[in-house]
């Protein structure tokens, strides 16, 4: 209950000061702190937290980046290892037919008209794929198309000009293994896979780096990923001649 008279409530008003303490240092022989030590651990700390922001924002939206190019390399690295499961699902087709005789009735082999016969059959077959090989010798040409999940494979007689056109189109999962392998993908996929690869790298660097900031999992998370590397020895060690 508040007082009436003014000299009471003055008394009130400084009983109800709040109470201001201080806190010294524990230094009981006098002796001045270090300047290292007040200066230095907030600077610490502060780089710490910028760092582990910094990992864990670079982790984050480094994963997110590379999802789908990870789940690809993930996904086609199981049918990869078993592309037998598909075999059966390539169907060739072999063509017949007969070529331009002076396209290939020259006395130098050198002389042998490669474009019009490349062209010929990406005009008549639609071959896809790069001109992976144009063979010629005495009797006949030896014309090869090669992509990702595609081959074409062309025989000539030089003589005659009568040729063996067979098309292998591969099933979508053989295609798939080729992206991941980089066959026959040109040097723009080749890019795109040292990009993954680069990626792939900073994950998993960021990731651990993580660890470090846990204190009550960094013990356990380092074992761990000492025996993953231990196990992947082992099964090197003992199962791989």
């Amino acid at each position: 209950m508040r007082p009436g008279n003014s000299s009471s409530r003055a008394l009130w008003r400084l009983r109800r000061l709040p109470l201001i303490t201080t806190k010294f240092p524990n230094n009981p022989g006098g002796e001045s702190a270090s300047p290292r030590t007040v200066a230095h651990n907030p600077r610490y700390l502060h780089w710490k937290r910028r760092f582990a922001h910094l990992a864990r924002w670079l982790h984050t939206y480094l994963s997110m980046l590379s999802f789908a190019i990870l789940l690809f390399f993930a996904a086609t690295g199981l049918t990869l290892n078993h592309a037998e499961w598909f075999d059966h699902q390539q169907r060739p087709t072999v063509y017949h037919g007969t070529l331009n005789k002076a396209w290939l009735n020259t006395p130098d082999s050198d002389a042998v008209a490669k474009n019009d016969i490349v062209n010929y059959f990406r005009t008549t077959y639609r071959t896809k794929g790069a001109l992976s090989d144009f063979h010629v010798d005495g009797q006949q040409c030896e014309v090869l198309f090669k992509g990702p999940g595609y081959e074409a494979d062309a025989t000539i007689d030089r003589e005659t000009g009568k040729y063996d056109l067979t098309l292998s189109p591969f099933s979508l999962v053989a295609t798939l293994n080729d992206l991941h392998k980089g066959r026959d993908t040109g040097k723009r996929w080749s890019a795109v896979i040292d990009f993954s690869a680069v990626l792939m790298t900073l994950v998993s660097l960021t990731g651990l780096t993580l660890i470090f900031f846990l204190n009550k999992r960094r013990f356990s998370g380092l074992i761990l990923v000492a025996v993953g590397a231990l196990l992947a020895w082992l099964v090197y060690s003992f199962w791989v001649s």
